[in-house]
């Protein structure tokens, strides 16, 4: 399954939720990705630009960006920044084929 790192920002509704009812969100964000076969690795409370950090794998990059769709459309998130990543063997072999292609493009003009 491929990795992906959410970053988000809690709404002012979203910080008044855990104010209210202090909680871990692993189970419920975990819920959610069972349901396209994804699961948490780590998720992580941050101060600065995100609140949240989490890092997670899923089949698809559709699936976590339909994940992240579904937490915003609650209004609890002001933001979430879904980005793919690799393993540094992962990332080798992407050089490599970017090596392959060097010179195969001509650019515009």
């Amino acid at each position: 399954m491929a990795l992906f790192i959410t970053y988000a920002s809690y709404s002012q509704s979203g910080i008044q939720g855990l104010m209210q009812k202090p909680e871990d969100r692993t189970g419920p964000i975990q819920a959610l990705l069972d349901k396209v076969g994804g699961r948490v690795v780590a998720l992580y409370m941050t101060t600065g630009t995100n609140d949240v950090v989490m890092i997670s794998e899923a089949p698809d990059g559709a699936d976590t960006v339909a994940v992240g769709m579904a937490v915003a459309a609650s209004g609890s998130v002001s933001k979430v920044e879904t980005v793919r990543a690799w393993t540094g063997a992962e990332f080798v072999a992407i050089a490599k084929k970017a090596g392959t292609l060097t010179g195969a493009y001509t650019p515009p003009g």
